[in-house]
């Protein structure tokens, strides 16, 4: 009987283990998900984005870059700061980079709308928009004249029709020498328009998923 009681314990203890052990592992996946899904701190996304006429997707409601930042804001669930300049650039794509040429040219550093509030609380910013004339638009140059991010992580992203990066990554370091300047993405405007999968194909690279 004794010899029974005895192997009946040990059984239930066995089973009590296993069960233990059981939940521990599920706990465990869990919590690695969860980690693996964890964001480096606050993040913001700025953009500026053109609507209207662009090259090689006419006219469009809803800007190239704008959908791109988008779906960075949804996958990592950061916030959003548009960059919207005081000045019109409703115009014909011609006109446009004129425009856009003699700016760069000029160094203007046109008027933006708006403010980030409390921009010390981000640890991250993600950076971008449309290529004019070898870089970003001049009014984003205003907007890293405004504000401090040296210090954070930067990561810069463009949307283009050939040009990739251009010189935007270069130009980021010089504004924010002591910024960490990192993983660096563009995309085509007109893949923007119709397919953002690399978008999130990057962003799962970086540690980022939906």
């Amino acid at each position: 009987m004794r010899s029974f009681l005895r192997s009946a314990a040990l059984a239930v203890s066995s089973l009590l283990m296993a069960t233990a052990c059981n939940g521990n592992t599920k706990t465990g996946t869990t919590e690695n998900q969860a980690e693996s899904n964890m964001k480096k701190g606050k993040i913001l996304v700025v953009y500026f984005s053109h609507a209207g006429e662009n090259y090689s997707v006419g006219n469009i409601k809803v800007g190239n870059t704008k959908l791109v930042a988008d779906e960075i804001a949804r996958v990592t669930g950061a916030d959003t700061f548009e960059i919207v300049a005081e000045k019109s650039y409703d115009m014909p794509y011609s006109a446009l980079i004129k425009l856009a040429r003699e700016e760069t040219r000029q160094g203007e550093l046109p008027a933006f709308k708006g403010s980030v509030e409390n921009i010390e609380q981000y640890d991250t910013v993600f950076i971008g928009g449309p290529i004019w004339w070898g870089t970003y638009p001049r009014v984003m140059f205003t907007f890293f004249k405004s504000y401090d991010l040296n210090g954070k992580t930067i990561i810069p992203f463009t949307t283009h029709e050939g040009s990739g990066l251009a010189n935007t990554v270069e130009d980021l370091k010089k504004s924010y020498p002591s910024a960490k300047v990192v993983n660096a993405f563009s995309i085509y405007g007109h893949e923007a328009q119709s397919d953002l999968s690399k978008v999130d194909e990057w962003l799962d690279k970086q540690g980022y998923t939906k």
